[in-house]
């Protein structure tokens, strides 16, 4: 019996460890009307993600960067003025954590916080 339960334990834990990749509806309940905080090519950020599809881009010592997001199948995508395309990233979450992915970089990790928080409080 004890040998079963260590092994459940292991088995667990090794698919709590597993990445999932995030499905839209999963994308847009987790970004709308929300704030993702983390670091972007060496800069902090928070960015805002607007029910109106309005996206709010701040970046320490720099002007802040109003576009557009949607959710597009399975990825998040946004347009920024002075874009020509949409660009989408997948949202995946590994062991309770967050994080941008796409095929050119490699994954980034971001934390949501609850509403607009752009002012860093």
């Amino acid at each position: 019996m004890i040998r079963y339960a260590a092994a459940f334990v292991v088995l667990a834990g090794a698919a709590q460890a597993q990445s999932v990749k995030l499905e839209g509806d999963e994308i847009a309940i987790l970004l709308t009307g929300n704030t993702a905080v983390g670091v972007w090519e060496g800069a902090n950020y928070r960015q805002f993600f607007g029910e109106d599809g309005v996206t709010i881009y701040a970046q320490e010592g720099a002007r802040s960067a109003r576009g557009e997001w949607r959710v597009h199948e399975d990825e998040y995508q946004s347009i920024w003025p002075n874009d020509d395309a949409w660009e989408g990233w997948f949202v995946m979450e590994f062991g309770g954590d967050w994080f941008w992915v796409s095929k050119t970089t490699p994954p980034t990790p971001f934390e949501v916080l609850e509403g607009q928080q752009l002012d860093g409080q």
